[in-house]
């Protein structure tokens, strides 16, 4: 299936669909990845399924931009009319997540 990446000092950030349903991450999720990042995550929600399900098992160290990002991706999926879910959100992201309060929304998906 589709897949697209973008480099940052700790690897390569990685967005691949799986299927209309099923899609992954891996990689660094940080500044340095945050707007490719943020593409890829918009076009697969445009051309996903009425529900699509993002596995972050995965994905590696992330700071406020990825944070950022999955919110915008959620952001996106509400403007779309579609759901969005993550499964397997690292704790170091949602650590992050807990000082705006924004870990619900990302474990609860909308």
């Amino acid at each position: 299936m589709a897949g697209n990446s973008s480099t940052a000092p700790g690897g390569a950030f990685e967005f691949t669909v799986r299927s209309p349903e099923q899609a992954e991450v891996k990689g660094p999720l940080v500044f340095a990845t945050a707007r490719r990042a943020r593409e890829a995550g918009v076009k697969a929600l445009r051309s996903a399924a009425a529900s699509l399900v993002i596995d972050c098992a995965s994905l590696g160290k992330a700071d406020s931009a990825g944070l950022a990002v999955l919110l915008d991706w959620l952001a996106e999926a509400r403007r779309a009319g579609r759901h969005l879910r993550f499964e397997h959100l690292p704790e170091e992201l949602l650590r992050l997540a807990r000082i705006s309060a924004a870990d619900t929304l990302l474990q609860q998906g909308v």
